[in-house]
C-alpha cells in the first residue's frame, strides 16, 4: 500500500486528519464530513491508490450515558455521538483502508457517495435504517430492514434499532409479530 500517497491526498483534500496503523491495517480519521466526496473520488481515481471497491459503510454509536462521559466529551472536540466508517479496498494493490468521520447527533446527515461507489446505495440505506444517519442526495433513501411505519405513533419519531438509546427488549407493540402456534404432542422433533 502506498501510505505516503494516501497521506499526500488526505493533506490536499481534507483540512484535518489522522492516520493510524494497527497490524498493517490503516485507518484515516477525519475531523469533518465536508470533504468526504473529494477524498473518496481522489482515492478511487488516483493510480497510486486505486481504491476501486467500497466494501461496506457502517456507523458506531458512542452514546454518552453518564455525567463523566458527557463532561469528558465536552473537552474532546471530536467526541460526536456517531462515527461513520467507510471500508475501501484496492483490487490492484490488494490493500484496505478505513475512513472514519465523526457525525453530530444534532446534524445527523452526510453527503451520499453513491455517485462515486454505486454499491453505497444499499450500505447507506442500511445505516439510515439502523442508526438514523441520513445521506443527502441519495437516490432512494428508505428503510432497508425495518418497515417504513417503524416509528413512534404518538410523536412521529423514527425508531433506529442499533442506536444505544433503543431499548434492548425492543418497543412493545411497535411491530406486529406473526402468531406462533403452540406445540402439540403430535408434532415430531427432527
Amino acid at each position: 500500500m502506498n501510505i505516503e500517497k494516501i497521506i499526500e491526498i488526505a493533506k490536499t483534500k481534507v483540512e484535518a486528519h489522522e492516520l493510524k496503523e494497527h497490524r498493517n491495517q490503516y485507518t484515516l480519521i477525519l475531523n469533518s464530513k465536508d470533504f468526504i466526496l473529494e477524498l473518496l473520488k481522489e482515492l478511487k481515481e488516483n493510480q497510486a491508490t486505486n481504491f476501486d471497491m467500497l466494501v461496506d459503510i457502517t456507523a458506531i454509536d458512542w452514546a454518552r450515558t453518564t455525567v463523566s462521559d458527557i463532561s469528558d466529551s465536552a473537552t474532546n472536540k471530536n467526541s460526536k455521538r456517531f462515527e461513520l466508517v467507510y471500508f475501501l479496498y484496492s483490487n490492484e494493490n490488494k490493500s484496505r483502508l478505513r475512513i472514519k468521520i465523526p457525525i453530530d447527533e444534532n446534524d445527523c446527515k452526510c453527503p451520499t457517495v453513491e455517485n462515486i461507489y454505486p454499491s453505497a446505495n444499499w450500505y447507506e440505506r442500511e445505516v439510515w435504517d439502523m442508526y438514523g444517519i441520513k445521506f443527502e442526495g441519495h437516490s432512494d433513501m428508505r428503510r432497508f430492514y425495518m418497515p417504513e411505519d417503524f416509528f413512534n405513533q404518538k410523536t412521529g419519531e423514527q425508531y433506529h434499532p442499533l442506536r444505544k438509546d433503543f431499548p434492548l427488549t425492543g418497543i412493545p407493540d411497535s411491530l406486529p409479530l406473526p402468531p406462533f402456534p403452540e406445540r402439540t404432542k403430535t408434532e415430531v422433533d427432527w
